[in-house]
């Protein structure tokens, strides 16, 4: 095999590595054990950025198994700069012997890996599920028509670009012994100069209170109409607040009588989701909510209709008042971690 290296891109926001970036070097360093090669991970960041958060982002980086970290530092990126990543990216790729480049499918992985697949003229797969890399393909699966079925696809190429759906991958460190003893870290420079893209990011609007990105919460809690009114959300934040590791979603339905914020919007237009645990509350399941959350490793839907659509992708379904059950639900999360 002639390209045995394998690129991840090591998202981050602020200067600081998210979750996404360890769940990129962790699918990248599955496929390097198999290739034989080395797992290079970009991260990009402003020089002021430095301190022991940086320190942290690079050791955490060569924890989770990349052998290179290629540090990416300039002052024109405060804040996410598209142009001038995706043609340093682009350039790296091409100038090394890469057999694929891993991208998580955040909304800014969503943003950049096309636009490194359009400068590369390499393929790409997005919102994928599952991969497998082999000497002359990449076979990966990714949902379609909104979640009804998986569609599996073959790339044919010498260099592929997989876009990954947010919680495909867990982050894992390797076992003792393996890349996370070594790795050396590697200064490179923009491919081109950050002030002469014509696109700027200004800032970057959060919401606010949010405790845990829906993206990076291994537990999601979410509401739907059957909740009521938005007041009973209380009952779905003190659920995500028992389990300690958890994020609250909405569907659009909710979202659009404005009980929550679009930002929580969990579905076809909005957040795709793949989490350990995703408990689904008062919720019919139409086949839009579906599409962003069926992928959920482990799903739980409490509804009092029991013909209700999401119990047919639940694996454990409770049939009764939502309004009654969460607080005992509650209850017993917070008994079980007293114990744990």
């Amino acid at each position: 095999m002639a390209n045995t290296n394998v690129f991840a891109f090591a998202e981050s926001r602020g200067g600081e590595l998210r979750r996404a970036g360890l769940e990129a070097v962790t699918a990248a360093r599955q496929v390097a054990d198999s290739t034989g090669g080395q797992v290079h991970a970009m991260l990009v960041r402003r020089p002021e950025a430095g301190g022991a958060a940086a320190g942290n982002s690079v050791a955490a980086l060569k924890a989770h198994g990349a052998d290179v970290v290629l540090l990416l530092e300039h002052e024109g990126f405060t804040n996410y700069n598209p142009e001038a990543i995706a043609a340093t990216v682009a350039a790296r790729l091409t100038s090394g012997a890469y057999r694929a480049a891993i991208f998580v499918a955040s909304a800014q992985g969503r943003d950049l890996a096309p636009r490194v697949a359009a400068k590369c003229q390499w393929p790409i797969a997005s919102d994928v599920t599952e991969f497998a890399v082999g000497a002359d393909s990449v076979k990966v699966k990714h949902p379609g028509y909104t979640g009804k079925v998986i569609q599996s696809f073959t790339l044919s190429a010498a260099t592929a670009i997989v876009s990954l759906r947010p919680g495909a991958v867990l982050p894992k460190k390797p076992d003792a012994g393996g890349a996370e003893a070594g790795g050396v870290v590697e200064a490179i420079s923009p491919a081109i100069d950050p002030a002469s893209v014509r696109v700027v990011v200004t800032s970057t609007a959060q919401s606010e209170g949010a405790k845990l990105d829906l993206g990076e919460a291994p537990v999601i809690i979410s509401g739907g109409r059957g909740l009521k009114e938005a007041a009973n959300f209380k009952l779905v934040e003190d659920l995500a607040a028992a389990f300690g590791n958890a994020a609250v979603g909405a569907t659009r339905a909710v979202t659009d009588e404005g009980w929550r914020p679009h930002s929580d919007q969990i579905g076809q237009t909005g957040r795709l989701v793949s989490p350990q645990l995703y408990i689904a509350c008062g919720i019919s399941g139409a086949i839009q909510h579906l599409a962003g959350m069926r992928t959920s490793k482990t799903i739980v839907a409490i509804n009092r209709d029991k013909e209700a659509p999401i119990f047919k992708v639940a694996d454990y379904g409770i049939v009764g008042d939502v309004l009654e059950i969460l607080p005992v639900l509650t209850a017993a999360v917070k008994e079980a971690k007293k114990g744990a």
